[in-house]
């Protein structure tokens, strides 16, 4: 489905200068699969979300959907960041039908499927109000639901519980699993936090410092639907283990 070849990019500076965040990356993302990237600060992580996503070119190699050439954003890819970034003006239905709203297709099929989302994610008799009265987990839980109104083959998820306490990342991560699992589709999901990365994906994806390239890419063994009762199996420490041996101490190669 998602297939990148021998991709590079480096960016300008400012003062004339040129960073390569990204070198040599090779990899294939299949049809309803979880993907998870992990890696030091500034390894390319995110410039890679946003390289699928259509919105960044590559210097080199290629990026191909289906086949074809990404060149720009395409229809059926939907992005969720760190921040909400909801329309405080707008109710939460609203905020989760507005993709649509923008093509036209906000009708009542669209507003009713906003609202099954929004029920699946915990969100029930909140269509209503607005933003400024949700917690920031309830505004994280809005945020995923507005990419998934789209009814998108894509979901790229960069950093999306970053700014969350502790408990409230947990409980974001089991109801984003409960939403992929209903809504099947690839998913491209950048992290920081090791655990959540097992947790969640079929494979982790683990980047060197920058430049980034794949040191290692590893399959998650762990059976679904998942809980963090697994947090404790031999499966769930081995892939962490192996995870934190490639960022802090293994040397990089390339896939």
């Amino acid at each position: 489905m998602i297939s990148l070849a021998r991709v590079g990019k480096t960016f300008k500076t400012r003062r004339g200068g040129h960073v390569q965040a990204l070198d040599d990356i090779s990899v294939s993302i299949q049809p309803g699969e979880f993907v998870a990237i992990v890696g030091a600060s500034g390894c390319g992580k995110s410039t890679l979300l946003r390289m699928v996503a259509g919105l960044v070119q590559p210097d080199i190699g290629h990026l191909t959907l289906d086949g074809k050439l990404v060149t720009e954003a395409t229809e059926g890819t939907a992005m969720v960041f760190q921040a909400p970034t909801l329309l405080p003006w707008m109710t939460v239905e609203r905020n989760v039908t507005f993709p649509l709203s923008l093509s036209g297709r906000d009708g009542p099929d669209a507003r009713e499927r906003a609202r099954a989302l929004l029920r699946s994610a915990g969100l029930a008799g909140f269509e209503q109000r607005m933003p400024r009265e949700l917690s920031g987990g309830m505004q994280q839980r809005v945020a995923i639901c507005r990419g998934l109104v789209q009814q998108p083959r894509i979901l790229l998820m960069d950093e999306p519980f970053g700014a969350l306490d502790a408990l409230t990342r947990e409980e974001m991560s089991l109801s984003l699993l409960a939403l992929w699992q209903a809504n099947p589709m690839a998913v491209l999901f950048v992290t920081h936090s090791i655990s959540e990365a097992v947790m969640l994906a079929d494979r982790v994806i683990v980047m060197s410092p920058r430049p980034g390239r794949i040191a290692e890419i590893i399959d998650v063994g762990l059976p679904r639907p998942r809980s963090f009762d697994q947090e404790g199996s031999a499966e769930f420490h081995r892939c962490s283990k192996l995870i934190r041996h490639r960022i802090y101490g293994g040397a990089a190669r390339a896939h």
